[in-house]
Parts: structure tokens; C-alpha cells; sequence
């Protein structure tokens, strides 16, 4: 089991309680590895007490928070077993689950993820917000990244092996997984609300997911600045074409200030989109060359092991 926590001391020990009633009806050996993402409440001292308590319980700490995809790629790299299972911390993701998981895997399929049936504890603006990006990263990329599924699902250890070969720091875990290919099924179920606390996923950390997701698994906004900019040069031929003829054939004097303002206008535009598209990018062939860890790790319990170079 891998759990990424961020800021989550008023349900994890919930979690794990229900979590380990699951895990123990489950009948297999398991670990459960909390990986702490820079908490700035007490969830490190509370994941440091179940250590104390549960022999099961492995924690990896992070020194700063350095974002969800790498906690979840920390508690991946982590596991030991033969499957491994990430959900959320927040018991939106139901344990209950996991049995049904181990079932299907047991039956030779290698990813079970969990997807929902419905977004009914979701905001209007965010169901219309993933229905959108869903449908827009489908048209954008080959790949088949499932709809309306977050990272709850169980791994396989030949697909975890292969997720973990892929260096990449613009990380969309569910994309990646997705890319791997193995024998795959869904596991429909209705998300329940939020057990307590606050959503980890505001509006612009969502937008910033929606980016990189993008980034990492299409080149067509590339293509569609090239687009942009032959339509443009296209439009601005006949443009010329236009005038002079108005001018030498027909004789017609264009005042024309309005249309070379919105031609302006436009041009300045589509260069502008254009480079924006291109220095987003950039940026993520900036931040690969760096070559800086996905993470550093600031302790390990039980065993105190040395930080992360």
C-alpha cells in the first residue's frame, strides 16, 4: 500500500484503521507505506505513532512538499511487493475496494484502477472542469488514459518496474501508468465525500495537473501554433492580394486604419499564443536537463536512513 499524506491529521489514523481491517481480510502479507509530502500539522507525528504501534507501517518523509505525482512515485519506488496499491489518504478512495482489486489481479490482470461512476460530491464547476480536460486530453494524445479515474489502482510488479524506468520529472502518474499497457480493467465505484479536512486539489493546482498532463502526453499544441501562424500568414496574403487590387484594378482608395489595427491585433495575437505555448515547453525541457531529484527524503521510519543526494 502506498498513501500519499499531505497535511492530513484528521483522518489518517481513520484511514488506517479501516485500511488495515481491509488489509488483514485480504489474507496476503502487506506493507503500508505512508509517504509524508512536507505536512506543516502534526501527520508526521501521528504516522511516527502508527510505526510505533503497527510493524506493517513503513513512513517516507519529505523534506518540503514537493507535490502529489512525487509522493506517489517516492511510495512506488519504496514497495516491496508483488502488487502495489496507491489511494488517497482521505478515504475518498474506499479500502474496501482493495479486496475486489486483489481478486481481479489474481485473475491475471495487471492495473485495476478504480474509476467512478459519478461525480456527485464534486463541485458543478469542477465536473464540468474534468469532463472537459478528459475529453481534450483524448483528442490530444494517443494514449488511452481512462476517464474519470484518479491514482487509486493496483499495480502489478512488471508495470510497477516499468513506471519506475521512466525518469521524467513532468510526471501525470495515471497517464504513465496508462502508457505502460499491460492487461488492464476498470473497477466502477461511487466516490464518497471527503471523511474530513480540505481538498489538497484547489482550482489552480488542478489547472497546473491539467498542463502537465498535457505536456507530458501530446505535441499537438505545438502543431497548433504552426497552424495558427500558416492560417495567419494566409489571411495576411489575401489581405495584401486585396488591397493592391483595389487599388491598381479598381481604383478604390482604402482609408483602412480600423483593418490594420485588427490585423495588428490579430498577428500580435497568435505570435503571442504561439510563444506561450512554446516556453511551456521550454520550460519542462528546462526542468528535466537540471537533472535534480524528483524528491528528496528527509528521514525514513523505522529505520532512520540517510538523506537523499
Amino acid at each position: 500500500m502506498v498513501i500519499p499524506c499531505y497535511n492530513e491529521e484528521a483522518v489518517i489514523l481513520a484511514t488506517h484503521s479501516r485500511l488495515s481491517s481491509v488489509l488483514e481480510g485480504v489474507g496476503r502479507s502487506y506493507e503500508v507505506i505512508y509517504v509524508d509530502d512536507g505536512s506543516q500539522d502534526s501527520t508526521r507525528e501521528l504516522l511516527g505513532s502508527l510505526v510505533a504501534q503497527d510493524r506493517a507501517v513503513r513512513v517516507v518523509g519529505f523534506s518540503r512538499n514537493f507535490g502529489h505525482e512525487a509522493a506517489s512515485t517516492a511510495g512506488i519506488a519504496h514497495a516491496r511487493g508483488r502488487a502495489v496499491v496507491v489511494m488517497d489518504a482521505d478515504l475518498q478512495d474506499p479500502p474496501e475496494l482493495i479486496s475486489k482489486m486483489v481478486e481481479l489481479w489474481d485473475q491475471g490482470f495487471q492495473v485495476v484502477y478504480a474509476q467512478r461512476v459519478s461525480r456527485r460530491s464534486d463541485t458543478a464547476f469542477k465536473r464540468l472542469a474534468a469532463t472537459l480536460f478528459y475529453r481534450l486530453l483524448s483528442r490530444l494524445t494517443d494514449v488511452a488514459i481512462p476517464r474519470d479515474t484518479g491514482d487509486f489502482r493496483l499495480m502489478d510488479r512488471k508495470v510497477v518496474d516499468a513506471f519506475l524506468s521512466m525518469p521524467e520529472h513532468n510526471r501525470f502518474v495515471r497517464g504513465m501508468i496508462a502508457w505502460t499497457g499491460f492487461r488492464q480493467i476498470a473497477l466502477p465505484f461511487e466516490r464518497p465525500k471527503r471523511f474530513a479536512g480540505m481538498t489538497k486539489y484547489p482550482t489552480i493546482k488542478g489547472i497546473r495537473l491539467a498542463i502537465s498532463a498535457i505536456l507530458a502526453f501530446s505535441t499537438v499544441p505545438l502543431r497548433l501554433a504552426a497552424w495558427l501562424g500558416a492560417i495567419s500568414a494566409f489571411l495576411s496574403l489575401v489581405g495584401i492580394i486585396y488591397a493592391l487590387a483595389s487599388k491598381l484594378v479598381f481604383q478604390i482608395s482604402i482609408p483602412g486604419w480600423a483593418s490594420v489595427f485588427i490585423a495588428i491585433l490579430f498577428l500580435g495575437g497568435v505570435q503571442l499564443l504561439s510563444l506561450g505555448i512554446i516556453g511551456e515547453y521550454i520550460g519542462v525541457i528546462y526542468e528535466e536537463v537540471k537533472g535534480r531529484p524528483l524528491y528528496v527524503v528527509q528521514e525514513r521510519l523505522p529505520l532512520n536512513e540517510e538523506v537523499d543526494k
